[in-house]
This record gives structure tokens, sequence and C-alpha cells, in this order.
């Protein structure tokens, strides 16, 4: 079998007697935190490289209209059928506008709309 070739690496760090481990006794360890860098210099090096901070920008206030919020339509009623259609926004806010308007939850302004056009529409 061929011997291969030496990298330099020998084992000139270990010793020739037994190899004893200094792991045995963990007593004298104590853990040290790495030095912290002076604040200034972590500052000017940042103003060097043109950095930009991660913090987020000054908040400025602002006078916005904020959005009314639509009332809460929840009631126990028995209706437990979901029915979801896709319409215009604008017809979402008359059938919004009409259920408000005469204090009917949707489910129920739904039923006044359906027996309408039951009345006007008869089926034949």
């Amino acid at each position: 079998m061929a011997t291969r070739p030496s990298l330099g690496f020998e084992d000139d760090d270990l010793p020739d007697g037994p190899v004893t481990s200094d792991l045995d006794d963990l007593s004298v360890f104590q853990p040290k935190s790495p030095p912290r860098p002076d604040r200034s210099k972590i500052e000017q090096a940042a103003a060097r490289s043109s950095f930009t901070s991660r913090e987020a920008a000054k908040k400025v206030e602002t006078a916005q209209e904020t959005p009314l919020a639509k009332p809460v339509r929840r009631y126990r009623t028995g209706r437990s059928a979901q029915l979801n259609l896709k319409v215009r926004p604008e017809t979402i806010e008359q059938f919004y506008g009409v259920a408000d308007a005469n204090g009917w939850v949707l489910g129920e302004a739904f039923e006044k709309a359906v027996a309408l056009l039951e009345a006007k529409y008869k089926p034949r």
C-alpha cells in the first residue's frame, strides 16, 4: 500500500505519551463574553460607508379621515345557511343602505327582497 504524501500538518502538537483529555475537569472553565466594540467607532464606520439605519423613521402625525366603521350585524335568528354572491360594490352599498335605513339585519333584508321578487315575478 502506498503512503500518502505529507501535507505539512504532522502531529507535532500532540504529546509523545498517552493522550489525556483536559475536558475531564471543567471546574476551571469560565465563559468569556466577547468585548463590545466602541459605539462611536461603529457610528463613524457607518457614516463612512453610507450605512442606512434599519430603525423606523419618525412617524409624522397626519390628520386623515378615518372611515366610518360599519355596524356589527350579529343576531341570533335561526338562520344558519350561507349565501355568497358576486355583485358590484355599488349594489352592496345599496343593499346595506336599505337594511340600515330600515333597521334590518342582512338576512332579514334578503328575506324581504326575495318576498318582493316573488310577489312581482310569480313563478308560472
